[in-house]
């Protein structure tokens, strides 16, 4: 549309049902580039992208043509469709329900991809459960606990995401 700019940078973290370690790390990049085309076709930017065994980061330069809520059902109806034609897993794959989305400005944008991309160091020290957290404190988000993700919390001296 004519005369219509936006600068929208938006952060999606979502989790694997049951917060089952499923995603294969040896197709983690295969999952990355399906996942970016996706968000292309929607007339989005992939920014950065970082798929954990049992969880999802996309940062997206993000474009309103479409409600955010129909773009994440979109990504992650599409993805696990994906990802259960592939069959890299014995078991069905599905996204739990629901979704995190947290807001960036410009200046920010080097912060977060690097966060995002450096996901696989940051959850040697932080579980996903604690990394929401902060997220929901960080951006004053009241919730419920009741309507968090299911989280699983790792044994003493676990790896996280092993299998």
């Amino acid at each position: 549309m004519a005369n219509t700019f936006s600068q929208i940078y938006l952060q999606f973290v979502f989790a694997v049902k049951h917060r089952q370690s499923l995603i294969p790390k040896q197709h983690k990049e295969e999952l990355h580039k399906y996942m970016t085309a996706l968000v292309q076709n929607r007339k989005a930017k992939m920014i950065a992208i970082h798929c954990m065994p049992d969880h999802a980061h996309l940062f997206v330069g993000f474009k309103p043509v479409i409600s955010i809520s129909d773009f994440v059902k979109e990504i992650k109806v599409e993805s696990n469709e994906f990802l259960n034609n592939q069959q890299w897993m014995k078991h069905k794959f599905n996204w739990q329900e629901g979704y995190g989305v947290f807001s960036y400005g410009h200046s920010q944008i080097d912060t977060v991809t690097k966060y995002v991309l450096n996901q696989e160091e940051h959850h040697k020290k932080k579980t996903f459960r604690q990394e929401y957290m902060e997220f929901l404190d960080k951006f004053q988000i009241p919730f419920e606990e009741q309507y968090l993700f299911e989280f699983l919390e790792m044994p003493e001296g676990g790896s996280y995401g092993a299998r």
